[in-house]
């Protein structure tokens, strides 16, 4: 969903250069594009070095705006429940994208008219770095969460080689409380069997004899326990792994396992909680970075139209809505009705001119930036 926002000198009067835009564009059918009134506020002009210095640190900001709205769009989608439709839940004061914008209105208690340019581009600057820095926090701490929980469930439902044999095991598999004896669990390949059978009691000495049965088996492997003298214990972890036998490094203990079971309940009550807490704080600076992004763009406009059309202020803001189809010939269109602003610009448009910041865009005859409103694609 993209939009130009436009700007054009007064001609007689504002209104008359409002009315011959509408005109020219009605002329084409009420399908080719969408306009819409800007109402800028009195803002403060300053001096002239001020805007030029301020119309290249305007564009950096836009970018950086624009950047960071867009990985708050993104991190909502990316928590996003299932089900869920992503831009419904992309608002700008209260408003769908397109109705915000379409209907923008200056917000003078977030950015005081009465404070200079520089200072606006100084408050929004300065929100938007702490909004960007407490969302890296934020989603780190949430997905640090996630992460813990889906380490723990891997380690209950992966191969026998990772898995958390605790819930796998029982007390009567193991010998508890001996001074002198210890159970080990051994994953051996199903391939094994029948080496493990033949090999265990005789890998070390003092293996208790038929201390091993098959506690559980998945696709590949089966857990066996045995018990042998503490005495021989590394010695015989090493010729167990000689023979492709895995002692899984565990000790039978029930406060453990009953913890191991809490902290799964525990992380996934946190992750529910600060799930609706991540997504709210999500939603509500999404819209402020959006509203902050809109106001940039008319701080850029005005900015370029008193550099380019001069004092005293005089020109219209009109945002342009048109089809992806119409963009080429809208663009001859405003060519065409504003080439007598800049007889250099007859054949469309060309590179950026000295002295006139319109980053990245290209220039024409009239002052021109565009909006994207579509987040959406960033999922």
């Amino acid at each position: 969903m993209e939009y130009w926002l436009i700007s054009a000198p007064g001609e007689k009067t504002c209104q008359q250069t409002w009315e011959t835009l509408n005109e020219t564009i009605n002329k084409h059918g009420s399908e080719f594009c969408e306009t819409f009134r800007f109402l800028l506020p009195d803002l403060k002009v300053g001096t002239l070095d001020t805007l030029v210095g301020l119309s290249d640190d305007l564009n950096k900001l836009d970018t950086y705006v624009e950047a960071v709205s867009r990985k708050l769009a993104q991190s909502i989608g990316d928590i996003l429940e299932k089900g869920q439709s992503l831009k419904e839940q992309l608002q700008a004061n209260g408003q769908d994208l397109h109705t915000y914008v379409t209907k923008f209105q200056w917000d003078s208690a977030k950015f005081p008219i009465k404070q200079s340019l520089k200072s606006l581009h100084e408050i929004i600057n300065k929100q938007i770095g702490q909004i960007d820095q407490d969302m890296k926090t934020k989603t780190s701490t949430f997905n640090n969460l996630k992460s813990n929980l889906q380490s723990l469930e891997r380690r209950q439902a992966g191969s026998l080689l990772v898995r958390d044999p605790s819930e796998l095991v029982k007390k009567e598999h193991f010998v508890l409380g001996s001074e002198y004896m210890i159970t080990f669990l051994v994953v051996v390949p199903k391939s094994y069997y029948k080496d493990w059978q033949c090999k265990y009691e005789h890998l070390t000495d003092y293996v208790v004899p038929r201390s091993s049965i098959l506690i559980h088996e998945d696709n590949d492997h089966g857990l066996f326990n045995v018990t042998v003298f503490k005495k021989f214990a590394d010695q015989f972890k090493v010729k167990a792994r000689e023979n492709k036998f895995i002692v899984r490094d565990f000790i039978y203990n029930e406060d453990d396992i009953n913890a191991g079971k809490n902290e799964i309940a525990r992380l996934e009550s946190d992750i529910k909680k600060q799930y609706h807490l991540l997504m709210r704080w999500l939603k509500v600076h999404f819209s402020e970075a959006v509203i902050a992004w809109v106001h940039v763009k008319v701080l850029r406009v005005f900015v370029e139209s008193v550099l380019r059309y001069g004092l005293p202020v005089n020109f219209v803001v009109a945002l342009l809505h048109p089809p992806k189809k119409n963009y080429r010939k809208l663009r001859e269109v405003l060519n065409h009705l504003y080439s007598h602003l800049d007889t250099s610009i007859l054949q469309g448009p060309i590179e950026d001119i000295p002295g006139l910041n319109v980053g990245q865009q290209e220039y024409y005859p009239y002052v021109s930036f565009k909006i994207n409103i579509d987040f959406v694609s960033t999922k």
